[in-house]
């Protein structure tokens, strides 16, 4: 299991409402049952990782797809994969 996979469900257990984006190079991903729900809110293609669903876009979308969210009522946190979370 990769670090961010492992960290993705270390904060998923303890904040199971919240959508989780990690940056990756130039792209925000989302894994598992978050990336299924911003894959269906912003009609974006779902890939697999490994043995997981991931939903990936451009770090230059999200000016576009945070509020999409937000309106949705979900509450997103924003981590890089070094552990640190920025909500």
């Amino acid at each position: 299991m990769s670090a961010t996979v492992r960290q993705f469900k270390e904060l998923k257990a303890k904040h199971p409402d919240a959508l989780f984006l990690f940056r990756e190079d130039d792209f925000y991903t989302a894994y598992s049952e978050d990336a299924e729900c911003i894959s269906e809110l912003l009609d974006i293609v779902i890939t697999r990782k490994g043995k997981r669903n991931t939903a990936s876009f451009p770090k230059h979308a999200l000016d576009t797809y945070l509020p999409k969210l937000v309106k949705a009522g979900k509450r997103i946190a924003i981590c890089d994969t070094n552990n640190e979370a920025a909500a």
